[in-house]
């Protein structure tokens, strides 16, 4: 696949870049374009030409459009491979979720709603209970996922994602991965402050 040609968008390339440096606490700016972890993005097959390396360029160069609407940013599973191999320290799983919450603040549709919703739901999860709770959290992620279904009128949609995650729950249960018991933690008033307070720096 051939990559589009980036274009510099001057009037926003500092802007952007400097907010996305700022909020993800990365020095994109030092990117000089290796492509090392591009070599080692084990989700680059799934997001097309847009590379670690490629979407860093985009954000540099002032492509707003282009950086929140790409599907690595979705697509990222944070296994911080690019941030092991990069000379320069930079994460880029960091700069995706950055870019996620930026997208979200601008109301930009998720190019894949099921990575939106779990993530919203683990985070929530997470918030409530000071650790994540599997049947909860699962709870919620599907409900989200039904309710957009419905909205398409794609009931079949929902009764073939139910099928398909009940049959996960039996060898779940059978091995101890799945918990109907709700677990606490202490501390979750600290936790929701800290998740505020990060919320309030980045506006």
């Amino acid at each position: 696949m051939t990559a589009p040609v980036l274009e510099i968008r001057q009037e926003s390339g500092g802007s952007l870049a400097a907010e996305v440096a700022l909020r993800s606490g990365q020095p994109i700016f030092a990117c000089y374009q290796c492509r090392r972890c591009a070599a080692g993005c084990p989700v680059g097959i799934e997001t097309g030409y847009v590379t670690p390396d490629r979407l860093i360029r985009m954000i540099v160069l002032g492509d707003r459009e282009a950086a929140l609407n790409n599907q690595l940013v979705w697509k990222c599973v944070s296994c911080y491979t690019c941030g092991t191999r990069c000379p320069n320290d930079i994460q880029t799983a960091r700069i995706t979720e950055t870019l996620k919450h930026m997208a979200k603040e601008a109301h930009v549709a998720p190019l894949s709603p099921k990575v939106a919703n779990f993530h919203e739901a683990f985070v929530g999860s997470a918030l409530r209970w000071g650790r994540v709770n599997e049947v909860e959290f699962m709870g919620f992620y599907e409900l989200k996922n039904s309710l957009n279904s419905l909205k398409q009128g794609d009931i079949k949609g929902i009764i073939n994602e139910m099928l398909s995650q009940m049959k996960f729950a039996r060898p779940m249960l059978k091995q101890g991965r799945m918990h109907f018991g709700f677990q606490t933690s202490k501390g979750r008033g600290e936790l929701k402050r800290l998740y505020k307070k990060a919320k309030d720096r980045k506006k």
